[in-house]
């Protein structure tokens, strides 16, 4: 199994956070035990990590801004506002990248999302659009 590529940045963002914010070692465990049922950031999947960034950010720590987690890097300019706008409905939705490659994986037949044309990454966009509608999170 290949190792998450931002999970080490997720990581020192969210130890960074902790020290600008001043926290603790007993707060702060208290804080992940609270948000993710964890006592450790180092046993969080890339949910749970992006919720306590987003959670620390909403606090006040600038470290904690960022990307969502697991973010594709993209090469062709032209997609790049299509996995904008994946990535804003993924934050809206709470949900992490791996949604989306699963996505494409059963729309396209394709492992990662990187891997779709602009047409397909279009209707990524629009399924997301229907869940969201369905789930009552209105664009």
């Amino acid at each position: 199994m290949t190792p998450d590529p931002r999970r080490a940045k997720d990581l020192a963002r969210i130890h960074l956070a902790k020290k600008e914010l001043g926290l603790d070692d007993d707060t702060y465990r208290d804080l992940l035990q609270s948000l993710t049922g964890q006592r450790s950031a180092a046993g969080l999947d890339a949910k749970g990590r992006w919720k306590v960034m987003q959670h620390l950010a909403q606090a006040g720590a600038k470290s904690a801004r960022g990307d969502h987690p697991g973010k594709p890097a993209i090469v062709r300019t032209d997609k790049a506002p299509l996995i904008s706008k994946i990535e804003a409905q993924l934050a809206e939705a709470g949900r992490p990248w791996a949604y989306v490659h699963a996505m494409a994986k059963k729309m396209f037949k394709h492992d990662q999302i990187q891997l779709c044309d602009p047409d397909q990454l279009r209707r990524i966009v629009a399924a997301l659009a229907y869940d969201a509608r369905r789930h009552g999170r209105e664009e």
